[in-house]
């Protein structure tokens, strides 16, 4: 079948009736299928795509790792809800002389007391924006909360949020994304999945690599590429604070006063990546309990 939506279920359902199920990316499909789209022409596409051995097939997901993703997705969509409702009313506010600032809690709190300094039929409309921002913080914080009660029972996640940069989030929602480790044969495959690895567009003997190419999992590539962020940042604070460097702080260090804070955010993304594979490698090596549930 082609990996797209109720895949997964229907995969476990039929593998529940005995089958062999093959999941394959719908991307590497759709160019097997000829002329115009039908249902007989799409089964003769995926026919065709299994054939094709050098197309890697889509690991099935578990009930427990689409639950997790599913958390994530509420709360990326409950962001952008809260975002959208700061814009608006920033927007609105600026047109009363009333500036607000950036941050989620600093635009409420500075709408919440320049709210009297609105029209009288404005404030009623903005009291209920407000009152729906606060509703959604209180679903965000909850999440989190069930997130944080999760990893309490994956001892996978709990090696995860060991590693340097790699936080709730992250672990999460990379255990949610990968079904074992075994799907790569190194670090280095993990990225390029992940789209972490330079864009190449080569011929002959002439060579070219551009930026990163970000053809994975795009919320999983954004949070590791600001742990990353955040690993840099906390560097410069404590060879500010005269604080022993350990790990790889010194490594990237370094590469940051060589090729910039771009690129070495980058590459320190990458090293996260494959310290994350060789640490889960590690454990399934010592606990045979490593597969999803």
């Amino acid at each position: 079948m082609e990996s797209c939506g109720t895949a997964h279920y229907w995969a476990r359902t039929l593998q529940g009736m005995g089958h062999q199920v093959t999941l394959l990316p719908a991307q590497y499909v759709r160019p097997y299928v000829r002329r115009n789209k039908t249902d007989a022409n799409d089964a003769r596409a995926i026919v065709e795509a299994a054939r094709d051995s050098s197309i890697h097939t889509v690991p099935i997901k578990s009930e427990y790792q689409q639950a997790l993703q599913s958390l994530h997705r509420l709360r990326e969509q409950w962001k952008h809800t809260r975002t959208a409702r700061i814009h608006a009313l920033r927007g609105i506010l600026r047109e009363f002389g009333v500036l607000v600032p950036m941050g989620p809690s600093a635009a409420i709190k500075t709408t919440r007391a320049s709210i009297e300094s609105l029209p009288v039929w404005l404030q009623t409309s903005v009291q209920a924006v407000l009152e729906e921002l606060t509703d959604i913080q209180i679903r965000i914080t909850a999440l989190e909360k069930q997130l944080k009660h999760m990893v309490k029972a994956d001892p996978v996640i709990q090696q995860f949020m060991k590693i340097n940069g790699i936080g709730l989030l992250s672990a999460t929602a990379m255990r949610a994304s990968v079904h074992s480790p075994t799907q790569f044969k190194n670090g280095r495959q993990l990225s390029a999945w992940l789209g972490i690895t330079p864009r190449e567009y080569s011929s002959g003997d002439k060579r070219y690599l551009g930026r990163i190419t970000k053809k994975g999992d795009k919320y999983l590539c954004t949070l590791l590429i600001h742990g990353a962020r955040s690993v840099m940042a906390r560097n410069k604070i404590r060879l500010r604070e005269n604080e022993k460097l350990t790990g790889l702080q010194p490594w990237a260090i370094q590469l940051e006063q060589r090729v910039g804070h771009n690129k070495a955010t980058v590459a320190l993304a990458n090293k996260m990546v494959r310290i994350l594979w060789a640490t889960w490698m590690h454990q399934r090596e010592f606990d045979g309990n490593y597969a999803v549930q």
